[in-house]
C-alpha cells in the first residue's frame, strides 16, 4: 500500500489514505504476530494449507478496501470489497463509472491489486517470506492455477521465486514497449500490471479503446504471454524450445486463437464492413482479451451479429492455461475432458480394450480424469446457481449469465448489463456478495474453497 504514496507525492495528491490505510493494516498485522508468537510451527498440512490460502484471500481484500473507502473513491465497504477482491483475483469486474476521476494514488493501489493477486498472495509469501517453515507445497498446490503445478526445481521456494523473477522481467518488458508509445509511465505500469495479471483494470473510462493502435497490438501480445504456462517462458528464457512447441495445450491455446480471430475478422469485413486491419485487430484483441480472462475492451462485441459474439462467450467457458494468471475451466481441462470422450466411444466398441488417456505422450491416471470430470460437473453447477441468484435478485437473463461467467472465469465484462462497455455498479449489495464468492471459487479453482465448507473436511 505505501508503495502509492509515490504517485500520490508525484500528482500533488492527499497522502492520508494511503497512510490510514497503511497503518492500520500494519498495526493490525503486527497485533496478530504478537499474540500468536509463543505458538510452535509445525509442519501445514492440506487442511491448514487450503484454509490458509481461502482465508488469506478474503481477509487481504478486506484490508485492500481501506485505500478506497478512506479516500471516498468508494465511500461503501460492499462496493469497495467487491472492487478489491475483483482485483486480487485478476477479475477486473469494476462498479467505477468514472475511473478518470479517481486519485492515481488509488488507481495505482487498483493496478497493484491485480499485480499481486496474478501471480497469488501464497506464491509470493512462499518465494519472499519463507516463514511458514516446512509444507509450503501445501499452499502452493492450493492456490496455482491448474491440475498440478509444475515444479521446475526441487526447492517450492526457488519455484516460487522462478515463477515471480520471469513474472516481474514480463512486467517489467511491457512497461517499456508501452512507454515507447503514447502511454505515460503511469499509465504503462497500471496497464502492465493489469495485463500481467490477466485482470483487466484501465486507467481509462473506455479501457483500452482510446489508446493506438500500436498499443493495442502490444497489449494483445502480452496478454497472449501472460495465459501461457510460466513453465513454458522458463523453458523459452533457457533456450528449450523444442518442450514449448510439443506441449499439447500451448498448442491448442495458439489453435483457438486463430481460428476463433480468422471467424471473427472475416464475419466483421463482410457483415460489418470494417477495413481488414481494423477488424484484425479488434478481433485478436477480443479473443486473447477473453480467452485469457484479462477482460480489457477495444470493441464492444455485443453490437457484433450474434453468431459472431456466440463465439467470445464460448472463449469465456474455455480460459487460459494452466499454470498461467489467467481464469477460467483451463485448456487442459477441455482437452482431457475430449479425449476421454473420444476414448469412451472406443471403449464402448471394445469394452475389454484398456486405452488410456495420454497427454504429452504419457498417460493420465484415472485419479487425474475423474477429478476433471468433477470439476466440470461443478463449475456448472456453480455457474447455474450463480445465474439463478442473480436472477431472483431481478436481472434479466443476459446479464444473469453474463454476471455469472464473468466472475466465476474470473473475466470482468460479460453480456447484458455487464457487457463490455458497462459496469458492475447497478447490481444490489446481495449480489455482489455473491459475484464475490463466485470470484474466489474461481480464482481458487472451486475446491480449495468448497473443501473448507466440507463437514469431512474438519474431521481428523
Amino acid at each position: 500500500m505505501l508503495t502509492s504514496l509515490i504517485p500520490a507525492f508525484y500528482y500533488g495528491e492527499d497522502v492520508m489514505p494511503v497512510i490510514y490505510s497503511s497503518a492500520l493494516t500494519l498495526f493490525i498485522g503486527l497485533f496478530i504476530v504478537l499474540i500468536t508468537r509463543n505458538y510452535k510451527k509445525k509442519d501445514i498440512g492440506k487442511r491448514e494449507g487450503y484454509l490458509i490460502v481461502a482465508l488469506t484471500w478474503v481477509i487481504i481484500s478486506v484490508f485492500g478496501a481501506l485505500p478506497f473507502m478512506f479516500s471516498g473513491s468508494i465511500p461503501s465497504f460492499t462496493d469497495a470489497f467487491f472492487e478489491t477482491i475483483s482485483g486480487f483475483t485478476t477479475t477486473g469486474a469494476s462498479i467505477l463509472t468514472d475511473i478518470e476521476s479517481v486519485p492515481k494514488s488509488i488507481l495505482f493501489w487498483r493496478a497493484l491489486t491485480h499485480w499481486i493477486g496474478g501471480m497469488g498472495i501464497i506464491v509470493l509469501t512462499v518465494a519472499i517470506l519463507p516463514v511458514l517453515g516446512i509444507g509450503g507445497m501445501q499452499l502452493l498446490i492450493a492456490e496455482m492455477p491448474g491440475i498440478t503445478p509444475d515444479k521446475l526445481h526441487p526447492r517450492i521456494t526457488a519455484t516460487a521465486k522462478r515463477f515471480w523473477g520471469i513474472y516481474v522481467l514480463l512486467t517489467i518488458m511491457e512497461i517499456i514497449f508501452l512507454w515507447a508509445g503514447e502511454m505515460g509511465l503511469f499509465d504503462s505500469v497500471c496497464h502492465a500490471f493489469a495485463t500481467m495479471a490477466t485482470g483487466g483494470f484501465s486507467t481509462k473510462n473506455n479501457s483500452i479503446a482510446g489508446f493506438s493502435p500500436y498499443t493495442q497490438y502490444v497489449i494483445t501480445f502480452f496478454m497472449i504471454l501472460a495465459g501461457m504456462n510460466f513453465t513454458l517462458h522458463y523453458f523459452t528464457f533457457h533456450g528449450k524450445f523444442k518442450k514449448v512447441f510439443k506441449n499439447e495445450e500451448f498448442n491448442a491455446y495458439l489453435f483457438i486463437i486463430l481460428v476463433v480471430t480468422l471467424i471473427i475478422t472475416v464475419g466483421l469485413v463482410l457483415t460489418e464492413s470494417f477495413n481488414v486491419e481494423k477488424a484484425f485487430r479488434d478481433s485478436v484483441f477480443t479473443v486473447a482479451s477473453i480467452i485469457t480472462t484479462t477482460g480489457f475492451v477495444t470493441a464492444d462485441y455485443i453490437t457484433w451479429p450474434v453468431f459472431l459474439w456466440i463465439f467470445v462467450v464460448v472463449l469465456m467457458f474455455i480460459g487460459g492455461s494452466a499454470g498461467s494468471t489467467g481464469g477460467g475451466v483451463k485448456i487442459i481441462r477441455h482437452l482431457l475432458l475430449l479425449k476421454n470422450s473420444w476414448l469412451e466411444l472406443k471403449r464402448t466398441i471394445h469394452p475389454f480394450a484398456v486405452i488410456p488417456v495420454k497427454y504429452g505422450g504419457k498417460a493420465i491416471s484415472q485419479q487425474i480424469i475423474f477429478n476433471v470430470m468433477a470439476f466440470f460437473l461443478i463449475y456448472i453447477l456453480i455457474f447455474s446457481g450463480g445465474v439463478i441468484a442473480m436472477a431472483v435478485l431481478g436481472m434479466d437473463f443476459e446479464t444473469s449469465v453474463g454476471a455469472s461467467i464473468a466472475s466465476l472465469g474470473n473475466i470482468g465484462p460479460g453480456i447484458g448489463g455487464v457487457g463490455p462497455v458497462e459496469n458492475y455498479a447497478f447490481i444490489p449489495p446481495l449480489g455482489k456478495w455473491i459475484l464475490s464468492f463466485l470470484m474466489l471459487l474461481g480464482r481458487l479453482e472451486l475446491f480449495t474453497v468448497l473443501l473448507i465448507f466440507s463437514p469431512a473436511f474438519w474431521k481428523r
